[in-house]
């Protein structure tokens, strides 16, 4: 894919996170649920970044992304507490089931994220 202006990059981000999304439903299916926490994550940041992108804020890193998510459109109350809220944690999840030895979640803990996390990425593209 050639990506020749911002437009095109907003474009292919919301792509990513649907394909993100659609690939961690998958994965519910099938009980993989550390790999869905993964996807999910990955659904949700790339959906922020398309949102930054779209109000020409750029950043390098996921902590700066997440950084600039809050102080952009939680902080003001542009987005509700609980999107913010809800990122982040898909971050520290992301972060213990990708990295940390002997953890697994189950579907106690992942389905509700599923239900949330779709909606979050509606509410991003809400604003888009």
């Amino acid at each position: 894919m050639t990506i020749e202006n911002r437009q095109d990059y907003i474009f292919y981000r919301l792509q990513r996170a649907d394909e993100s999304f659609a690939d961690a439903e998958l994965l519910a299916k099938n009980g993989r649920w550390n790999s869905v926490v993964n996807r999910l994550y990955y659904a949700s940041f790339y959906a922020v970044i398309a949102l930054l992108l779209s109000k020409d804020i750029q950043t390098t890193t996921h902590d700066g992304c997440r950084t600039q998510f809050g102080l952009n459109f939680i902080k003001p109350g542009i987005i509700d507490k609980k999107y913010g809220k809800h990122f982040s944690k898909l971050f520290d999840l992301r972060q213990k089931g990708d990295y940390g030895d002997l953890f697994d979640y189950d579907k106690v803990i992942v389905e509700p994220l599923i239900v949330l996390t779709e909606e979050f990425i509606r509410e991003i593209k809400r604003h888009i």
